[in-house]
């Protein structure tokens, strides 16, 4: 560090364009750490109608209690055995069985049982009367009128009523 500071004294003596030019992109490069520093956390406004995920909240990163801390990593020691034992099974040139992965499983079974398990909520309830009921009431609306208005058409005369298979 005092080597490099006696070389750029030197070089500044030596040649004072040069040192302009330092002073030059050492104010750059601090204006440039300036503007970095107050562009790390971006202004994030949340949405009107849901939360933001838990993780956000800057106090679950930097103030994490030592018990769910403790808690996490035995979370991932959990996850790393399990990645352990799957790779051993998977890896092992001996094997005569398929691998079981409790996760997949799961996931199939839920997906082929959802009845089970569904929930009755207003969301849900509100989502099948949406896509389920109230697009057989809008097509039944516009065939009816539709069909009303051609009639009306035909008994006032003013339908052009030639043969045409095709509607």
């Amino acid at each position: 560090m005092h080597v490099s500071m006696e070389i750029a004294d030197k070089s500044t003596r030596e040649f004072p364009m040069l040192a302009s030019l330092a002073n030059q992109t050492s104010r750059d490069f601090r204006n440039l750490a300036v503007r970095r520093k107050q562009t790390v956390m971006a202004e994030h406004k949340e949405a009107p109608l849901s939360t933001g995920p838990k993780t956000l909240d800057p106090n679950e990163y930097f103030h994490v209690s030592p018990e769910n801390r403790r808690i996490q990593d035995a979370r991932a020691a959990m996850r790393a055995n399990l990645k352990r034992q799957y790779q051993l099974q998977l890896n092992n040139p001996h094997r005569k069985e398929l691998i079981d992965d409790p996760a997949q499983t799961r996931w199939s079974y839920a997906r082929n049982n959802p009845y089970p398990h569904y929930r009755v909520t207003f969301k849900t309830s509100l989502m099948g009367a949406m896509f389920g009921i109230f697009p057989l009431f809008f097509w039944y609306y516009v065939f009816k009128t539709d069909r009303d208005r051609r009639e009306q058409r035909i008994k006032d005369g003013t339908q052009d009523r030639r043969l045409c298979l095709s509607s």
